[in-house]
């Protein structure tokens, strides 16, 4: 085992708690949330697990995303020019297109849950869980070379 290889397990395990996160927060907890609690209490459960979980990905998420990122695109050789060549670089290139699309997303998720505004939030929390599997599978489809 080398270094290399924990930094990639660090990002891998880190996409996959966030990722895993979000399903389970939609999949298992809200419908639970929603069958098991009255109006207000739902509403304050879903708020504290909003908060923690924008805490998580706020101070442990997007460090540990960003740093190994960076750090695994250098190793590789990636550049600026290279994100535009076929196979490898075009397919990083719609990873890290789709990654802030969905960090746009779950900013605009918050803004919206905190300003009341539960149409906008609700469709922010969908698009945000979908473009993460979005971005799950394009770091599958990422060639290994």
């Amino acid at each position: 085992m080398t270094w290399w290889t924990v930094v990639r397990f660090a990002h891998v395990l880190s996409a996959a708690l966030w990722v895993g996160g979000q399903l389970t927060v939609s999949l298992v907890v809200l419908p639970l949330a929603r069958r098991l609690l009255d109006g207000e209490r739902r509403a304050g459960v879903m708020r504290a697990v909003g908060r923690r979980f924008g805490l998580f990905t706020g101070a442990v998420f997007l460090p540990v995303q960003l740093g190994t990122g960076v750090a695994l695109a250098w190793r590789k050789g990636v550049t600026w020019a290279s994100l535009a060549e076929p196979g490898y670089g075009r397919i990083l290139a719609a990873k890290l297109v789709l990654f802030c699309a969905v960090m746009a997303a779950a900013g605009l998720h918050g803004w919206a849950t905190g300003g009341g505004r539960p149409a906008l939030a609700r469709a922010m929390a969908v698009t945000a869980l979908v473009g993460s599997v979005g971005v799950v599978l394009l770091a599958a489809a990422l060639p290994a070379t």
